[in-house]
């Protein structure tokens, strides 16, 4: 599914470099937390490898939340950055939602915003996969394991979309019952 979506991405950056447009992604990265730095050098080499501009913006632990709300909002405003991605985690004491929820809904290519306009990577992929793979899923049973904004509850209300039955259970689901 990777494969055949990065081909068809490649595509569709050629398509828009004919039109005169040259798509860039923003990324900031604000600490050092290692498993973000493999993330995001992901992220840079698959742009390369699609043709897509990568700027890194890398900041801090110390960064005040006020700074990067000041970044999100310039790059809002900057017509040669076509998409921005906040990395996270943030380190502790930052409203990841709050920036977030910054970033213009037309840029937010994790789907994170306040009214995004993308659904996350994540649960994305897998419905693409399910409908790719699964001639037809609707009204069966799925199970997800875990709630969280960037993947739990949207591959649930995917799915729902989708007309699946869908269960939630998360740390502190009780199974007893």
């Amino acid at each position: 599914v990777a494969k055949k979506t990065r081909e068809n991405l490649k595509k569709e950056v050629e398509e828009l470099k004919a039109s005169n447009i040259k798509p860039k992604l923003a990324v900031i990265m604000v600490g050092d937390n290692a498993a973000s730095k493999v993330y995001v050098k992901n992220k840079s080499k698959a742009c390369d490898e699609i043709g897509i501009e990568f700027k890194e913006y890398r900041l801090p632990k110390e960064t005040k939340q006020e700074e990067i709300i000041a970044l999100i909002k310039k790059l809002n405003n900057d017509k040669k950055v076509n998409g921005i991605l906040l990395q996270s985690p943030l380190p502790k004491g930052l409203d990841i939602q709050e920036a977030f929820n910054t970033i213009d809904p037309d840029k937010d290519v994790d789907g994170l915003s306040l009214f995004p306009k993308v659904n996350p990577a994540t649960p994305q992929g897998i419905v693409t996969y399910l409908k790719d793979n699964i001639y037809d899923f609707k009204d069966k049973n799925v199970l997800i394991i875990g709630r969280s904004d960037l993947v739990g509850k949207p591959l649930a209300n995917m799915l729902l979309k989708e007309n699946c039955n869908v269960t939630i259970i998360h740390s502190k689901t009780s199974l007893d019952n």
